[in-house]
């Protein structure tokens, strides 16, 4: 790779790394509409120079599409790889597949019109499906002998469904960006069909060993194969790793995330556009948070290697080119103890375990309660813990929520276990040392009738957290932001009165 100042890393074979270009990822949401991203990202560069080239774009899939490959991020709804695993026996999974197939072709005619790059466009996306499908067909049919597990063969299937709508996005955006005066390149690290398996960082480094950055703007899938399997570690957030992973190998100077929102002090939705406010400025434990909530700018380990290399990350509202957006750093603390933002989830469920036994033996109950939410693969957001009760309150379906408790249940005889839908509501800050915020966090939620389930509150002050009912979330929201931002606006900084 070569076009910037050069610095030597032992990165390549000719240990050369450069500081002048920008890493970027832009999101399904603003991939789902082309012109937008040809115009107000590319052909806009957030860049001194206003160099159209020194960029490298990491892509997702359109908007809904991974969905639909692998089950809803959100709901749970299966999609094709959900039904392929679940019933081996029958071919739901093949009229998912099918329906997919018409929605994909859709979208390259929406894009192309009757040309010739359409053709050539269905082509590539052609042999990808048909591969995939044929794979699944012959697993599926080799597994229904007692000789062969399905499940020694899931993770794997997995990532091959997965690639499919990177690959798909990024072909398409290179190709048209050629059309329209673009010298882009498709950067393809999914491996497809390729009997050859190495590390991520290696995949990377091979793959951009021969782009020249001052001439050519690669076009990447945010999906790249590796031999320890991306999706095992960061499932979803699998194009935030291999984001970060390029940012963090090429030493980019600064990672851009392009969304169809800003990252703003509330949903505006919930608390009016007039009130909620782009945050401007924030650090990386912050960034942490607010994953941990599933709002994620990035994920916390695919966020670790910029923050070890003091990348700075940026994210950018796609819709608005001329706003600055969010900048996040390591060492950005706020001039005043001040809460930033007010985020949450709903539809978390709350699994506690109570066992009178447990007084004075928590470990162990903890310890076995831990592998069972591991074995369910639950994204657990928080904890409480007493002398004999364990509650955690985890991101799931209530499907996986009831054969987790009937595990805690056969392997903790003696123990009642329960279950209940509620809420999390958190105010978060870089700096929130402030005498008296929890009593006046507690006392606008008591004043809007709303009762605290569980609250959470730790030495650093980052950030507090609220359980509540799952029906009093939207007021949970729209209390603590008046409370907390909407009365103390001073200018850059969203404060409260100490």
């Amino acid at each position: 790779m070569s076009g910037g100042r050069r610095i030597d890393d032992g990165l390549s074979g000719d240990n050369m790394s450069y500081l002048e270009h920008s890493v970027e990822k832009i999101g399904g949401t603003s991939m789902s509409d082309y012109a937008s991203v040809r115009d107000n990202i590319i052909k806009q560069p957030d860049n001194a120079s206003g160099d159209l080239y020194q960029r490298i774009f990491v892509v997702s899939a359109y908007g809904g599409i991974t969905d639909k490959l692998l089950e809803h991020k959100k709901s749970g709804q299966p999609g094709i790889y959900a039904l392929f695993s679940d019933a081996i026996e029958e071919d739901s999974w093949v009229e998912a597949f099918e329906n997919l197939e018409k929605q994909l072709l859709d979208i390259n005619h929406e894009l192309y019109g009757d040309t010739d790059l359409l053709e050539k466009a269905n082509a590539f996306l052609y042999e990808r499906l048909k591969s995939a499908k044929d794979c699944l067909l012959d697993l599926q049919s080799l597994c229904k002998h007692g000789h062969f597990s399905l499940d020694e063969h899931l993770d794997t299937v997995r990532e091959m469904l997965a690639s499919i709508g990177e690959a798909h996005s990024a072909y398409n955006t290179a190709t048209l960006l050629k059309r329209d005066g673009v010298n882009a390149r498709f950067v393809d690290l999914t491996a497809w069909q390729s009997t050859e398996h190495v590390s991520l960082d290696e995949r990377i480094k091979e793959a951009f060993s021969d782009i020249d950055l001052s001439k050519e703007l690669p076009i990447t899938t945010g999906y790249a194969h590796s031999e320890d399997g991306l999706m095992r570690t960061f499932d979803r957030g699998y194009s935030e790793m291999t984001f970060s992973r390029i940012a963090v190998l090429t030493n980019a100077r600064e990672a851009v995330i392009h969304k169809e929102f800003h990252l703003s002090s509330a949903d505006p939705r919930l608390v009016g556009e007039e009130n909620a406010v782009p945050i401007g400025r924030t650090n990386y434990d912050v960034a942490d948070q607010l994953a941990n909530l599933g709002m994620e700018a990035i994920h916390p380990k695919a966020a670790k290697g910029m923050r070890q290399q003091a990348i700075p990350l940026r994210v950018k509202n796609t819709f608005e080119p001329d706003h600055a957006g969010t900048l996040i750093d390591t060492d950005y603390v706020s001039d005043k103890p001040c809460v930033e933002i007010i985020a949450g989830c709903k539809g978390v469920y709350a699994i506690e375990l109570f066992d009178q036994d447990m007084a004075g033996n928590l470990g162990t109950y903890d310890e076995k309660y831990l592998a069972v939410l591991k074995r369910f693969k639950v994204n657990i957001i928080s904890k409480d813990v007493n002398a004999n009760t364990i509650t955690h309150y985890v991101s799931t379906n209530l499907k996986t929520v009831k054969r987790i408790c009937q595990a805690l249940a056969e392997i903790s005889t003696d123990a009642e276990v329960s279950q209940r839908k509620v809420a999390i509501v958190s105010a978060i800050g870089s700096d929130m040392h402030v005498p008296g915020i929890l009593a006046k966090t507690v006392r606008a939620l008591a004043d809007s009738n709303i009762s605290v389930l569980a609250l959470h509150q730790s030495m650093r002050q980052v950030d507090m957290q609220f359980i509540v009912s799952d029906q009093d979330y939207d007021q949970a929201i729209k209390s603590l932001h008046a409370c907390l931002v909407e009365v103390h606006d001073h200018g850059d900084a969203i404060c409260v009165a100490s």
